[in-house]
């Protein structure tokens, strides 16, 4: 049997890589230390837990779920919204619940891209943007993501027979990998450029809630007119340690509220109620947790960032995510450097290069280890390789 032409050209996942490369170090007898996958390590906060407990024992949530989720779920990430970001949401037409936020950036090619359509992809970034583009059977155009712009993609840049070619714009702030930020005057620019080209904007905000220095990240939908042009996915992955638990949602424009909505009601039968039930929870119970878990990473970045001055390598602090995106040392690409960690440090970092070629260059860290496994980390690479 042959797989289709998008199957045989798909690459492996980046993260299954890694994941193979940490078991046959293990199965070496290595003692590693994973900095490359950013899951948290933290368990989900009890009181989330004990909702979820509670209604599993509901035989009312046995049954299929709506594929588009509970309204009282949908309500209270309205609600969420307007706590947090004060933007106005419809729950009933303007949010639609996901399996995770990975599945609705996969999904959303399929409802929007025809065959040769063009999608507007920022690299580095998460691979799923290319990875649902090219199973859709689109054309992913790259926006280049530079340390000279911030990180942010020029869109001035961007070719006029590309832009009227367009159908879908990924973004995702605070940035996967390079923990860059973006504001509402970039965000309103977004809107323009989309407005002017019919595009419809996908906003990855997944790492809204992980923030610095008392910065406090926007919301894509906060911006002027962006409800008409866009739709934003989050996910309680990461701000509430519940990345196994696979609940997001998309939120926004109400008419590709409603396409995601269609598609996914012939594909999936939607988010186990009793995960729903406790998504509400997370979402409008106590929130000392995520005060907790935001100070806990922000020790972890400055361990992580006074481990990378003792090898010679300084950057500035980012403001949001629990990555820190690093040039590699000169004399190094990534692929090689990251090897090299790992044979002799047993340190693994994920090499910028597994974002594409405009991640060469750099290599990630992520802050999923607690602090004095960090600190051993740098100890470790310096004792291999002195300061660079």
């Amino acid at each position: 049997m042959i797989e289709n032409n998008a199957m045989q050209s798909l690459p492996p996942y980046l993260f299954a890589r890694i994941e193979k490369k940490i078991e046959e170090a293990r199965e070496k007898g290595m003692d590693i230390i994973n900095l490359g996958i950013g899951d948290p390590d933290q368990p989900t906060p009890k009181h989330i837990i004990d909702r979820m407990a509670e209604a599993i024992y509901d035989a009312a949530n046995h049954q299929y779920p709506s594929s588009v989720g509970l309204l009282s779920f949908r309500q209270a990430v309205a609600n969420w919204y307007k706590r947090r970001f004060n933007v106005d949401l419809d729950a009933k037409s303007e949010v639609v619940s996901l399996l995770g936020s990975k599945e609705g950036i996969a999904h959303i090619s399929f409802c929007y891209l025809n065959a040769g359509d063009i999608n507007l992809v920022p690299a580095p970034g998460y691979p799923v943007y290319g990875i649902g583009t090219l199973l859709a059977q689109g054309e992913s155009h790259i926006m280049p993501l530079k340390a000279e712009n911030n990180f942010l993609p020029v869109l001035e840049d961007i070719p006029e027979q590309v832009a009227k070619k367009a159908k879908l714009m990924f973004l995702n702030y605070p940035n996967n990998p390079t923990g860059a930020v973006a504001d509402l005057a970039f965000f309103s620019q977004v809107v323009e450029f989309a407005r002017n080209y019919d595009i419809l904007v996908c906003h990855d905000a997944a790492y809204t809630e992980l923030c610095y220095d008392g910065f406090k990240p926007p919301s894509f939908l906060q911006a002027p007119g962006a409800k008409e042009v866009g739709i934003e996915i989050n996910s309680l992955s990461k701000p509430y340690n519940m990345t196994g638990w696979r609940i997001g949602w998309a939120a926004g424009n109400p008419a590709a509220v409603e396409v995601l909505g269609r598609f996914k009601s012939n594909v999936d039968s939607g988010v186990f109620q009793a995960i729903q039930y406790a998504g509400i929870e997370a979402l409008e119970g106590s929130q000392d947790s995520l005060q907790k878990m935001q100070e806990l990473y922000q020790q972890r970045r400055d361990t992580a960032l006074a481990g990378l001055k003792k090898i010679g390598l300084i950057i500035t602090p980012p403001k949001g995510t629990f990555y820190l995106w690093v040039p590699v040392p000169q004399g190094y690409n990534s692929s090689d450097f990251a090897e090299e960690v790992l044979e002799k440090a047993s340190v693994i970092i994920t090499p910028g290069l597994g974002y594409g070629e405009h991640g060469e260059g750099y290599f990630r860290i992520t802050l999923t280890v607690d602090k004095d496994r960090l600190a051993e980390a740098f100890d470790r690479i310096h004792k291999a390789f002195g300061k660079f």
